[in-house]
């Protein structure tokens, strides 16, 4: 007797698709927050029958065209690649969007929810609880200029 093999992205550990399933049958346009080792992904995908379609895509390294100086992988730099996705969201025309932060675990005030904060704070109504975001300070970049001045008052 053959033995039934999972699918092949269930193996590999890249889909959930119990969740996909909740997130395509909701019928909203999806929120992608992706982490690298360098950059922050967020896109908004439609899924249609044929595939999914992405609507846009955003990555943190397109804020060094705005001049952005600092990290690109940070939490400040999260929101506003998220900030920076929702404008562009808002001129394609998605008001709404559900947000799907795959395999990545849900952490309180992290990187994932700083991108959802700042594309809800570009005016895209996106279902989250206000708990979960990071703090302004945070989202400010204060922890990390109180990081560096520490720093450089040590090595005086």
């Amino acid at each position: 007797m053959l033995k039934r093999l999972p699918p092949r992205r269930r193996r590999e550990g890249l889909t959930d698709y119990r969740m996909r399933l909740k997130l395509v049958k909701s019928g909203l346009p999806r929120l992608v927050v992706r982490k690298t080792n360098r950059y922050i992904i967020v896109q908004v995908i439609k899924c249609k029958e044929g595939g999914d379609e992405t609507l846009l895509a955003v990555t943190s390294k397109k804020l060094l065209e705005y001049g952005w100086r600092g990290g690109l992988k940070n939490i400040p730099a999260a929101y506003l690649t998220g900030l920076l996705a929702g404008i562009q969201a808002k001129k394609r025309g998605v008001e709404k969007a559900i947000v799907d932060i795959g395999l990545h675990k849900p952490v309180k005030g992290s990187r994932v929810f700083a991108a959802v904060k700042g594309f809800i704070d570009a005016g895209v109504d996106v279902p989250a609880e206000e708990e979960i975001f990071p703090d302004e300070e945070r989202i400010k970049g204060s922890h990390i200029s109180d990081y560096y001045r520490r720093i450089r008052e040590k090595s005086r």
